[in-house]
């Protein structure tokens, strides 16, 4: 007898949703029909400030990260994010109608508007943190594994069960094909049945024993998960996995769907133009105080250029702000850490909100990066990174970017350690490049400024 279904994370996601725009709808309904001076209504005020309040709250919701369910399970962060994010859009709202149609208001139902609607949205999300502690959300895993497989079981079953993040499955029991680890067949059998996902993480599905093969497809027919571990590694974290990769490997070698997307390129084009323009002038813009506070607090070239290894491995210039002291590798070529000392006062503040990544912009239009990428490596660290992992490589593929899947999903990288976690995010991007994909990079790339992520 299977288990009552258990809803996943989008389904959990969507219902989260529908409550917060149920809210938001009767909150506008409330500012449009009874805040809004009666000789100011019409049909176009009603169509502009629903359309607007509509795009300004999902908008916010996504920068902002509103729906990130692990957040979402804590308590006191429910409170004070649903009044954070909900206040801030009340308030554009407010704004927008002002400068838009310069409307009157009558001042208890604006109150309602502007106050109650972040106290609605905190109670029904608090309301909704509460059901979910209670109905069952956790898949039990049956996790199989083969010899290949062994050496990382521990890191896998991290994986799983959500060491890094919420994930929603609880490995219960592994099962080893070279081993037997489960033991006598009859313990198995039963133990299954109490399994609600199949993870298998093997180099091929034709040595599995023939009672595991019956047991997998009448677990299928009633109803339960049955997915590799790539599968369950790519959903979950949207990456794709290097170090523990048994049928990865083949996914990797058809990382790029080669159908011709015409779309996809028209967009490609127009949002990188687009892009570089407006980036362009904050970069033309931001040189003259840049140059001025180098002199105080900074001494010496306003800019600092390097080799990095682009579009099929081959060489190019990169440009700067310099936020480091002069000659800060005369010992050697190193990463940047946490607190390096060879940072300068003034370099901490420019990498901090990220305006020494702007004079990339240079290279941009010199056809060598990108604005949405996977960010471009030194060659003495490529050649590392591809000692360490044969797959390095693949992110050359594409030009790389300003900006990209791992610079938005990852800290700032430290060390080689760092730079294979990410190339997992850049493989990601590789296969799944799309006009969607595109722009969840550029909202969360707004956010990490914003809130000053990495060093």
């Amino acid at each position: 007898m299977p288990r009552p279904s258990i809803l996943n994370s989008i389904e959990r996601k969507f219902i989260l949703l529908v409550g917060d725009l149920c809210i938001i709808l009767a909150s506008i309904n409330v500012l449009v029909n009874f805040a809004i001076d009666a000789e100011f209504i019409s049909l176009s005020l009603k169509v502009g400030v629903f359309s607007f309040g509509i795009f300004a709250y999902l908008a916010l919701a996504y920068i902002l990260e509103f729906y990130e369910l692990e957040k979402v399970s804590k308590g006191r962060y429910v409170i004070s994010q649903s009044l954070y994010v909900t206040a801030l859009f009340v308030f554009v709202v407010f704004i927008f109608c002002v400068i838009v149609y310069d409307a009157s208001f009558w001042r208890m139902p604006l109150l309602f508007f502007l106050v109650l609607t972040p106290l609605e949205i905190g109670l029904w999300r608090f309301f909704y943190r509460n059901v979910f502690s209670v109905i069952p959300v956790t898949k039990n895993v049956l996790y199989i594994y083969d010899k290949d497989a062994a050496n990382t079981l521990r890191t896998d079953v991290d994986m799983i069960n959500g060491n890094e993040m919420q994930t929603f499955y609880k490995v219960k029991l592994t099962y080893s094909l070279e081993k037997n680890s489960i033991g006598n067949k009859q313990f198995f059998l039963s133990a299954v049945d109490k399994i609600d996902t199949w993870i298998l993480n093997t180099s091929g599905y034709d040595h599995l024993p023939p009672e595991i093969e019956n047991k997998i497809l009448s677990s299928l027919l009633v109803g339960k998960e049955v997915i590799s571990f790539t599968t369950f590694y790519e959903s979950t974290y949207e990456a794709l996995p290097i170090r523990s990769h048994n049928d990865s490997f083949y996914e990797l070698l058809q990382l790029r769907n080669r159908r011709i997307r015409y779309v996809q390129r028209i967009f490609s084009f127009s949002i990188n133009f687009l892009l570089s323009f407006f980036t362009g002038l904050i970069f033309v813009l931001f040189i003259p105080f840049v140059w001025f506070f180098n002199l105080f607090f900074n001494r010496g070239p306003l800019f600092y250029t390097q080799k990095r290894v682009g579009l099929h491995g081959k060489e190019f210039k990169i440009y700067k702000f310099r936020s480091m002291v002069i000659d800060a590798e005369r010992s050697g070529a190193a990463m940047a850490t946490k607190n390096d000392a060879r940072i300068t006062p003034f370099g901490k503040i420019l990498r901090l909100f990220r305006i020494d990544e702007l004079p990339q912009i240079i290279s941009v239009m010199n056809g060598d990066m990108q604005f949405i990428g996977p960010r471009p490596e030194r060659k003495v660290f490529v050649e590392q990174l591809n000692k360490i992992t044969p797959f390095y490589n693949v992110r050359h593929l594409i030009r790389p970017g300003i900006t990209g899947w791992a610079q938005v999903k990852y800290r700032y990288g430290v060390n080689l350690e760092d730079s294979i976690k990410k190339l997992e995010y850049d493989f990601y991007y590789i296969k799944n490049k799309s006009i969607t994909l595109d722009l969840r990079i550029i909202f969360k790339t707004v956010t990490t400024v914003l809130f000053s992520r990495g060093i």
